[in-house]
């Protein structure tokens, strides 16, 4: 009994290194991944997302400027060798679609895992002619023959915190 007990705790604890650890998680089953929500940030439910998202999170910055928000959706299926031209395309569209008129400059394009499954990140740091900054992370995961799913962070703040964040947020994703 006690060790049924412990192995049902187990199972359900986050990864304890994670700084989300034990964070409630959004779980997104039209894209079939969860994410954890951080302390300060707030869960839409679909409210007012475009079509190609289907779940969020957000924070505003101290002073209602700045902020960070977290996407996820679903997307046709991805083979792996595909992964890095499509999750480099996808981040630069996006790029243009949250900076328009920016110039963005890869920081980190690489092959990751996302509960085993073969994924790949880019993150652009984006720059428009006013000055205004900001980054973006965008992780693709090859999720089943039926589809792919992701999770892009977009950054405003001038705060490197909301980056490590939005960062941490897709750290936690999970497939299932």
């Amino acid at each position: 009994m006690v060790l049924l007990a412990a192995t049902a705790w187990w199972v359900t604890q986050d990864d304890n290194d994670s700084p989300l650890a034990g964070r409630p998680r959004v779980t997104d089953t039209a894209a079939r991944l969860s994410y954890a929500i951080p302390e300060g940030w707030k869960r839409n439910d679909s409210k007012g997302l475009i079509q190609a998202f289907t779940s969020s999170i957000a924070t505003k910055g101290p002073d209602g400027h700045g902020g960070a928000v977290v996407l996820a959706g679903r997307a046709a299926p991805l083979d792996e060798p595909a992964l890095q031209q499509r999750t480099e395309t996808a981040a630069r569209s996006n790029a243009e679609f949250f900076y328009p008129d920016s110039k963005a400059t890869v920081q980190e394009s690489r092959p990751t895992t996302v509960s085993g499954r073969p994924a790949y990140t880019v993150v652009l740091s984006v720059l428009d002619d006013t000055g205004r900054a900001g980054r973006l992370r965008l992780t693709i995961i090859a999720q089943s023959s039926d589809q792919s799913a992701f999770l892009l962070g977009v950054t405003e703040s001038p705060e490197s915190t909301d980056s490590r964040v939005a960062d941490a947020v897709l750290a936690s994703a999970a497939v299932g």
